[in-house]
C-alpha cells in the first residue's frame, strides 16, 4: 500500500515532463482535477504579449513637433514593460534617428505607467489612473480620440509634459491562436474562466467577448492581484492561476495551483507549481486530464493493495488452519502485490 500513491505520482510527473509540463509540486498533480475556476492573466498568457502601436493622436498645434516622439522614446526606453517596448519600436520606425535625451529621476509607477524629468519638465506616460493621480486634465479632443481607441479594444497610453496633455498612443495585442479553443475545452470540463488584468475595463471586456470568458476583473494593480485570488477562494472554489509576468507572481503563489508560462519571467516560473514549458494553453487542459488519470490509478492501486492485504494477512496468520501458506508462497504473493501496483501505475504512460 505504501507504493500505491508515490508510484502513480512519479509516473504521472514523468509523463507530464515528456509533454512539456513541469510539475514542481506533486500536490498540484493530485489536486488539479478539483479545479473549478481558472484565472488567466491577459498579456502574454491569453495574448501574445507583444503589443504594437496601432494609432496615435497629438494635441493640435503640437502634432508636428518631432521632439514629442523623441521625448516619449527617451522615457519609455528606460522601462522593460511590453507596452513601453511597443512605443519604443514605434518611435524607431517613425523617426529612424533618435536624439540622445537625458532623463532624470525616472520612475516606474506600478500598474500605471512611467515618469521622468527632461530639462526640468515632468514627463508622464501611462493609463488614465496615472493621469488622475497627477491631476492632469485631459485635452477634450484627445480624450475623445482615446475613447474611440478604447471602444475598438485598444490599450490607451496617455502622454503629458508638465501637466499638459499632449498625446495618446493606442496599442493592440494579438490573441494567441489556441486561446479560444483552450477556453472552449475548459468550459466543456465545467470549469469557470476568469480574466484578471490591469488593463482598462472596456479593453478587457472586448478581449473577453472574443474568447467567451465568463468573468472579467479589470483595472487591477499588480499588488492587488493576490487579493483578488483570495476573494475567489473565499467562495470555496479551487482556483488555478495562469500567468507569465513579474506582476503575476504573488497571485500564482496565492492560488491553490499556480500555472506559469515557460515563456514568461523567471519570477513567475519560480512562483508556479506547474510550468508549461512552451507556454501553450492546451497544456493547461492536459495537466487537468493527467491529474484525473493519475487519481484514478491511485484509487485503483489503493483498492487492490488494501483488498489484497485484507485477504492475505489473515490467511498468513492461520485463519484457515490447518491450511497454511508456506513462507515461499507468502513472500512471492507479497512481491506480486508490489509488482501489480507498479504495473498498474505504468498504465499512465500509455493513457
Amino acid at each position: 500500500m505504501g507504493l500505491a500513491t508515490p508510484t502513480a505520482v512519479m509516473v504521472g510527473t514523468g509523463k507530464a515532463a515528456r509533454k512539456g509540463i513541469l510539475i514542481k509540486d506533486a500536490k498540484a498533480l493530485e489536486i488539479a482535477h478539483k479545479i473549478d475556476t481558472i484565472v488567466f492573466d491577459k498579456t502574454g498568457t491569453l495574448t501574445n504579449g507583444k503589443p504594437e502601436v496601432v494609432g496615435t493622436a497629438f494635441k493640435e498645434g503640437e502634432d508636428r513637433d518631432p521632439r514629442l516622439l523623441d521625448i516619449a522614446y527617451a522615457i519609455e526606453n528606460l522601462s522593460e514593460h511590453p507596452l513601453s517596448n511597443a512605443i519604443v519600436d514605434y518611435v524607431l520606425a517613425e523617426s529612424g534617428e533618435i536624439k540622445d535625451i537625458k532623463v532624470d529621476n525616472f520612475k516606474i509607477i506600478e500598474g500605471k505607467g512611467v515618469e521622468g524629468y527632461i530639462a526640468d519638465k515632468k514627463v508622464v506616460l501611462g493609463n488614465k489612473r496615472l493621469m488622475d493621480d497627477e491631476n492632469i486634465k485631459l485635452d477634450s479632443n484627445l480624450g475623445s480620440k482615446a475613447e474611440d481607441f478604447i471602444n475598438k479594444g485598444n490599450t490607451t497610453i496617455y502622454y503629458a509634459i508638465d501637466s499638459n496633455h499632449v498625446g495618446v498612443f493606442a496599442l493592440a495585442d494579438t490573441i494567441k491562436e489556441d486561446s479560444k479553443s483552450a477556453i472552449s475545452e475548459l468550459h466543456n470540463l465545467g470549469i469557470k474562466v476568469v480574466m484578471l488584468t490591469g488593463d482598462n475595463q472596456k479593453t478587457a471586456e472586448n478581449i473577453a467577448k472574443q474568447l467567451d470568458i465568463d468573468e472579467v476583473i479589470a483595472e487591477v494593480l499588480p499588488s492587488d492581484k493576490a487579493q483578488k485570488i483570495k476573494d475567489l477562494q473565499s467562495e470555496e472554489n479551487v482556483i488555478a492561476m495562469v500567468g507569465d509576468g513579474i506582476n503575476d507572481a504573488p497571485a500564482l503563489a496565492t492560488a491553490d495551483i499556480g500555472i506559469a508560462m515557460g515563456t514568461g519571467t523567471d519570477v513567475a516560473i519560480e512562483s508556479g507549481d506547474i510550468v508549461l514549458v512552451k507556454g501553450t494553453l492546451d497544456k493547461v487542459i492536459e495537466s487537468i486530464q493527467l491529474s484525473k488519470q493519475t487519481l484514478t490509478i491511485i484509487k485503483q492501486n489503493l483498492f487492490w493493495a488494501f483488498g489484497y492485504n485484507v485477504i492475505a494477512i489473515p490467511v498468513a496468520a492461520g485463519i484457515l488452519y490447518p491450511i497454511l501458506l508456506s513462507p515461499v508462497i507468502a513472500s512471492a504473493a507479497m512481491a506480486f502485490s508490489s509488482v501489480s501496483v507498479v504495473l498498474n501505475s505504468l498504465r499512465i504512460k500509455r493513457g
